[in-house]
């Protein structure tokens, strides 16, 4: 038995699987490494971006949907379904795990001068027709999210925004910026309080009026550009605005316990990739007359890396029962991105550490989740964030 048919195996006996989510589990893996898979280890190598041909297919199949409400054109389930497929797509290509939440995070966020607007944007979304980006960090602004500098300005019916924006992934594709800017700059209000979010439509391929950008260059998260934007009195309506004025912090805030589960799905699903590319490896490369998996301290390796990768994903499935419960887990959230994104750096170095010298290739796609998954304990909140927080809730700040 594989070590895939194993885990799909215990997963089948645990409570947390019903018929409807085996079903989910097994056709994002299909379509993984059907779809996804012989795309990322063709293009990733050379930079290549994620082809609008498997984004139209990944609409298809509700993946741009699955947290929308059915009412609006999404499948209307929840964060276990949603972690269970960006799990199997992370497996594939971690660039195409993400770009789900590009639509799935982005519902409440669509520029609309009417309900029914919104309405139909949201079911263009669902069907990965109409994606968002989001733009929050800045040159000298990454954790202290309070300290953003970029300002927006009321003018009449529109927003008048100015500044610089950092780390800003899939600007040039997406068809709306939703840009976290500063409203508020009275120095008796909180810095945390004068935070607003405001949303740029724009045509896909190109940046809104008055707005710029290039591509930073990256080791990894290949598939799709991650950009510095320079806005320049860049206008978009008032009624662009994302929530409350001033509302932002606690918005982005609220949306972290998901954020991070997702985060933690995509380590996760790097992890086994880099598993079952290793066993594989393991069973065909001879060395003094027989197969490396034969050698103790090679099966001592996989044999920690697949605990640890179970250790996480149990976890894992524990939050998103939680956030679907509508119980609060920032806690646990934090944990399981941090747990899941150390792990996904250990296992992963450990499975190019068994493929040896072919491991530092880009012959095999080990290096890539090796890289990959390095970011993880970066982006949704570095691991010593996550520390932050879990150290916080158990001691006191």
């Amino acid at each position: 038995m594989s070590a895939a048919e194993m885990i799909e195996t215990a997963q089948t006996i645990s409570g947390y699987w019903t018929d409807e989510r085996i079903m989910i589990r097994d056709t994002a893996r299909e379509f993984t490494l059907n779809e996804v898979l012989p795309i990322a280890n063709r293009l990733d190598p050379e930079k290549g971006d994620i082809p609008d041909e498997l984004i139209e297919k990944m609409g298809e199949m509700g993946y741009f949907g699955i947290l929308i409400p059915e009412n609006l054109g999404g499948l209307g389930l929840g964060y276990f379904e949603y972690c269970v497929v960006a799990e199997q797509l992370a497996r594939g290509w971690m660039s195409v795990s993400s770009i789900i939440a590009r639509g799935n995070h982005f519902y409440r966020s669509i520029p609309a001068a009417t309900d029914e607007e919104r309405a139909e944007k949201t079911r263009l979304m669902a069907q990965g027709k109409y994606l968002g980006a989001f733009s929050m960090s800045e040159p000298s602004v990454g954790s202290d999210v309070a300290a953003i500098a970029c300002r927006a300005v009321e003018d009449g019916d529109d927003w008048v925004v100015t500044g610089n924006k950092y780390w800003c992934t899939f600007a040039d594709r997406a068809d709306f910026l939703h840009v976290i800017c500063r409203t508020d700059t009275d120095p008796d209000t909180p810095r945390w309080q004068g935070l607003t979010g405001v949303a740029f439509e724009k045509p896909r391929g190109e940046f809104p009026e008055g707005c710029s950008g290039a591509p930073i260059p990256k080791i990894g998260y290949h598939g799709w550009r991650t950009y510095e934007l320079a806005f320049d009195n860049a206008r978009t309506p008032k009624y662009a605005s994302v929530g409350k004025q001033g509302g932002a912090f606690k918005s982005v805030a609220s949306a972290l316990e998901g954020a991070r589960a997702h985060t933690a799905a995509r380590s996760i699903g790097l992890a086994q990739g880099a598993l079952e590319d290793a066993m594989a490896y393991a069973k065909e490369r001879e060395q003094f007359g027989r197969a490396i998996e034969k050698f103790q301290s090679i099966r001592f390796k996989i044999a920690t890396m697949a605990t640890e990768i179970e250790a996480a994903r149990q976890l894992l499935y524990h939050v998103c029962n939680e956030i679907d419960s509508g119980r609060r887990c920032d806690t646990e959230a934090a944990m399981v991105k941090y747990y899941a994104a150390e792990m996904a750096e250990r296992v992963t170095s450990e499975a190019l550490q068994i493929l040896g010298g072919a491991g530092y290739t880009t012959l095999h796609a080990v290096e890539r989740y090796w890289r990959d998954a390095r970011l993880t304990k970066i982006f949704e909140g570095s691991s010593e964030i996550q520390q932050r927080i879990i150290s916080d809730s158990l001691l006191g700040k």
